[in-house]
């Protein structure tokens, strides 16, 4: 049974399911926007709120961490230097997620996530 089961597997196995969630953060602040599917977009939500609110900070301790968890030095420059300050004042509730009309191929939901 699936019970209190939170965490979306994607059929994938860990390192190949972290490698993809940091490949979505990584598209995320370097574009601003992308279209995935909803249950991926659900995931990276969390993921990506953690690293702007740690951003917040600015300091180097802070930078190291985000650089470990993204693994690109330009993602961790523009997330701490030009998204982060965008929410100083702001409690959390950094991305928005719109569902769009279903995928043509396989009708999978599909989703636009975005910095608000």
């Amino acid at each position: 049974m699936k019970h209190h089961k939170a965490i979306r597997k994607f059929g994938r196995t860990k390192d190949v399911r972290n490698a993809l969630i940091r490949s979505l953060a990584l598209s995320l602040i370097l574009r601003g926007k992308i279209k995935t599917t909803e249950a991926k977009a659900k995931e990276l939500r969390p993921f990506i709120e953690k690293l702007v609110t740690r951003g917040r900070k600015g300091d180097i301790a802070a930078r190291r961490i985000i650089e470990s968890r993204l693994g690109g030095a330009r993602a961790t420059k523009k997330l701490v230097d030009e998204i982060a300050p965008r929410y100083k004042d702001r409690n959390g509730g950094y991305t928005r997620i719109i569902k769009i009309s279903p995928r043509g191929g396989d009708a999978s939901k599909m989703a636009i996530i975005e910095f608000v």
